[in-house]
């Protein structure tokens, strides 16, 4: 069970350092209406009902950016200056992106499912549940 605490942990900071690259591509954008901003909508939406394939999708994504992240987190902590602990995160924020678009899912489906397994116990338990039999 700690493992699987573990990945889902590895997978929210992976979620987290992917909605901060998505809000910094933003900002360097135009300034644009808050109502268009695409993460205030996803913030205060209820949760979803997501499939059952999105959410094995969810797990098996999960568990692969949960490696990735000790990988880069490892990384992240030998470099040496800002500049390149810059590089490791974009490295490591594109690589995250490609597992989530290789598992079936886009990014913002990717990090609905995290948020709302955080606030939705009955749903970690059942993508928990997934993550062990894949």
């Amino acid at each position: 069970m700690q493992r699987l605490t573990a990945l889902f942990s590895a997978a929210l900071l992976a979620t987290g350092l992917m909605t901060a690259t998505a809000h910094a591509q933003q900002t360097q954008e135009p300034a644009q209406d808050p109502a268009q901003d695409p993460m205030a909508t996803q913030q205060a939406a209820p949760a979803e009902d997501f499939s059952d394939d999105q959410l094995q999708q969810f797990a098996d994504a999960s568990q692969e950016i949960a490696v990735i992240s000790q990988e880069y987190t490892q990384r992240l902590q030998e470099a040496e200056d800002e500049s390149t602990q810059q590089e490791v995160r974009t490295e490591a924020n594109d690589r995250m992106i490609e597992v989530v678009e290789d598992s079936g899912l886009d990014v913002d489906t990717f990090n609905a499912i995290g948020q709302s397994i955080q606030q939705d116990p009955e749903m970690m338990q059942r993508v928990q549940e997934m993550a062990e039999q894949s």
